[in-house]
């Protein structure tokens, strides 16, 4: 996979950080080349599950880029074909809204329509409390567009939480490789 840019983007569902790091580290592993993209949020937010500056740090020694993280320093990914594929892991009910509705209002959607704008694979790893509620629409809409693929997902708390849809992040890595190809990882839904 040498010569291959993973871009690799990060929004706000920080539980999921440490099942998402050690990705981006596996990518590497693979000989992927990584550009970190962080949303406003990601970027500037400490919560019970680390502080920004932490994961900042740990992705930017990873990967040996700085981080994008506004608007404009993310709109040139397409036009200047700085990723062969793109990755948002995790991507929230709030980012799936926004791209399914063309919204781009943040560096990480718009990252997305940047690069979906020169037909480039953009691959979702979702992470949603409402995925089988509110974002649900969302999804299906999303799986229903040209360039889109998913990793697989499931429900993570069927019992205490009926609605969340989480990706497999160890995933990640073989669905990058199957997006690369134009084809989506089987099956969607475990």
């Amino acid at each position: 996979m040498t010569g291959i840019t993973v871009g690799y983007a990060l929004c706000g569902s920080f539980c999921t950080f440490s099942k998402t790091i050690p990705q981006i580290q596996e990518l590497i592993n693979r000989g992927y080349k990584v550009l970190p993209i962080m949303s406003e949020t990601a970027y500037s937010t400490d919560t019970r599950f680390g502080k920004a500056e932490e994961f900042i740090s740990e992705i930017e020694r990873i990967t040996e880029n700085k981080v994008i993280h506004t608007i404009s320093q993310a709109e040139p990914i397409g036009p200047k074909e700085m990723c062969d594929v793109l990755l948002i892991a995790p991507c929230t009910g709030n980012t799936l809204g926004k791209l399914s509705q063309g919204i781009t209002d943040t560096a990480v959607t718009m990252a997305a329509k940047s690069h979906l704008r020169i037909k480039r694979p953009l691959l979702l790893c979702i992470a949603t409390n409402d995925g089988l509620g509110a974002s649900a629409q969302n999804i299906g809409r999303l799986l229903n567009t040209k360039n889109v693929y998913f990793v697989p997902f499931g429900q993570d708390d069927p019992k205490k939480k009926p609605n969340s849809l989480v990706a497999k992040f160890e995933l990640i890595p073989d669905c990058v490789e199957r997006a690369l190809s134009k084809v989506q990882y089987q099956p969607v839904i475990m």
